[in-house]
């Protein structure tokens, strides 16, 4: 990477960094930032130090002809504003929504709030036969120990299995997703209970499923998706599949065939209305890497209640009742007063949901963020509900003009939401005054090291020392034949070879690119960015 001439200075000028140093804590941005970061937005297009030649260089590559890119950079100590380019404008910012959704839901619901998902026997008992019913009362707990590792953090992978249709790379973590059943089918175990004369009912009434994509259900196993990983053989041979988790009545069939190495991967999935019947076709290359797709579970509380009576079954708990076919919602009772709980899953604390959702853009974890809080406001509208904690996060704890942002869903997934560079500025601004402001930037994907950031960049001196939440919506130009990007986006924070920590948004609106590979050049361009900013702030600040 070329050097960054220098275009501003404060204090004494510092040579280049020539590679990367061990991350520090950055002390310097406590009690001062809201302050300081309110003077810099009310001054954000008053004046600040030219972009980088560097930087306009890649703002005027071929494909930005008639894009639009907003720059806003500024450091929080004392609010210098040192980059800033229709920093008031709005944007459709994409994934960046997230850093809005999800700061709202770590303030309100707290960092180490967990979700208790507990199962109560209605009905009577005699001896250890229940002749009644198991009611297990989804809580909208995003994994259900799914992710959970023996450290009790949550689990991902740099390319997230919910993005395995769209991105390639995708991979598996290792845990079990049906973790959390397994371990309340031995607490009903553990309660006396072996035979249930009755059924096995999923009480999913704590929130109205709202009409998001993708959308949120009080009860989620593996994000509700099955996954189908495809391993090639030898050539003319059917591929190897693996897929989980399986729970009846899902069969899957595959008739992907391996082809000689350096041929077409090209796999398709299908399903039947109802998602239970999942055929795999297409080719797959000899010697190349598994490819991970996933098919949607259509009826989520229906999945969940014969994954839960499975386990049952396999901790020596016996349900008389049919295991596959709809769930008895109708025969839940009213309230649960008086009826014993037999069992209960305690999820990770919600700083863990939080980091997995902004490390991978987990979109469906976003959109659950909504119901979370409305939840927490006794409401099961996750729409009004949840965007009204949001918007009283913004005003009432936050400080930030919710006018800047104009949002739809949770998660970022479409071009009518907007954002301006200096509201994004300022809900990063608002972390840096809290006690979680170092846990929220280690969170973000860091640039070359995790998250979605993780391939970008990666010998880059600014490796390590840029943590921020990219963005993207993609969309076809059908007139032209092409991909348009609406937006790409970095957003977060600089951390300077001596610890200091600037923030900073980039974005970028209505890019083009010829194909796939062009849309990962516009990706990888804010990321350039990003570390140029990183090299000149480390040798100027």
């Amino acid at each position: 990477m070329n050097p960054v001439k220098p275009m501003f200075r404060r204090g004494r000028l510092r040579p280049w960094a020539a590679a990367c140093v061990a991350l520090v804590t950055a002390a310097s941005v406590a009690a001062t930032a809201p302050t300081a970061l309110a003077t810099a937005s009310a001054r954000a297009n008053d004046h600040a130090f030219p972009i980088p030649p560097a930087v306009e260089a890649i703002m005027h590559k071929p494909g930005y002809e008639h894009a639009q890119w907003g720059l806003y950079e500024v450091d929080p100590s004392d609010g210098t504003v040192i980059h800033s380019q229709f920093a008031r404008q709005s944007f459709v910012p994409g994934s960046d929504t997230k850093l809005v959704t999800i700061s709202a839901a770590w303030h309100s619901l707290g960092p180490d709030h967990r979700f208790t998902t507990p199962v109560y026997a209605t009905g009577t008992r005699r001896g250890s036969t229940l002749q009644g019913n198991l009611a297990l009362v989804a809580q909208g707990d995003l994994t259900m120990g799914g992710r959970t590792k023996p450290d009790g953090s949550v689990d991902y992978t740099n390319v997230d299995h919910t993005s395995a249709n769209d991105l390639p790379g995708a991979t598996l973590t290792p845990e079990n997703p049906l973790a959390g059943l397994n371990r309340i089918a031995r607490q009903v175990r553990a309660s006396g209970i072996t035979r249930v004369d009755g059924n096995v009912v999923i009480d999913p009434r704590i929130f109205t499923p709202p009409a998001l994509d993708p959308q949120p259900t009080p009860l989620i196993i593996n994000d509700n998706l099955i996954d189908l990983l495809t391993t090639p053989t030898t050539p003319g041979h059917t591929a190897k599949l693996f897929w989980r988790p399986q729970v009846a009545p899902y069969r899957v069939v595959s008739h992907v065939k391996t082809v000689p190495a350096g041929g077409t991967t090209n796999i398709t999935v299908s399903a039947s209305r109802d998602g239970t019947r999942i055929t795999l076709s297409g080719t797959i290359a000899a010697g190349s890497e598994p490819q991970l797709r996933t098919s949607d579970i259509k009826d989520p509380n229906a999945f969940g209640r014969t994954a839960l009576i499975e386990a049952l079954g396999r901790a020596g708990v016996t349900v008389t009742a049919r295991p596959t076919g709809p769930n008895p919602q109708r025969t839940l009772p009213a309230s649960y007063a008086g009826d014993p709980r037999v069992a209960a899953f305690v999820s990770p604390p919600y700083r863990q949901y939080a980091k997995l959702i902004l490390k991978v853009s987990h979109n469906l974890g976003a959109n659950l963020a909504l119901c979370n809080m409305a939840v927490l406001a006794g409401s099961k509208d996750c729409i009004g509900a949840g965007f009204a904690v949001e918007h009283d996060f913004l005003t009432k704890v936050a400080h930030v003009d919710p006018t800047q942002f104009a949002f739809d869903d949770g998660r970022g997934g479409d071009a009518t939401e907007k954002a301006t560079p200096v509201g994004l500025a300022e809900i990063l601004g608002y972390w840096l005054h809290t006690p979680d402001a170092t846990a929220f930037r280690y969170s973000l994907p860091i640039l070359g090291v995790n998250g979605s950031n993780a391939i970008s960049c990666p010998g880059c001196p600014a490796k390590g020392k840029v943590f921020a939440k990219p963005g993207t919506v993609i969309g076809i130009d059908d007139l032209n034949g092409r991909p348009v990007v609406a937006d790409q986006s970095q957003a977060g924070y600089l951390l300077t070879n001596d610890g200091h920590l600037v923030i900073f948004v980039v974005l970028v609106n209505s890019a083009t690119a010829p194909d796939l590979q062009g849309v990962i050049r516009i990706f990888d361009d804010t990321n350039q960015i990003s570390a140029l900013l990183q090299e000149e702030a480390s040798a100027h600040l």
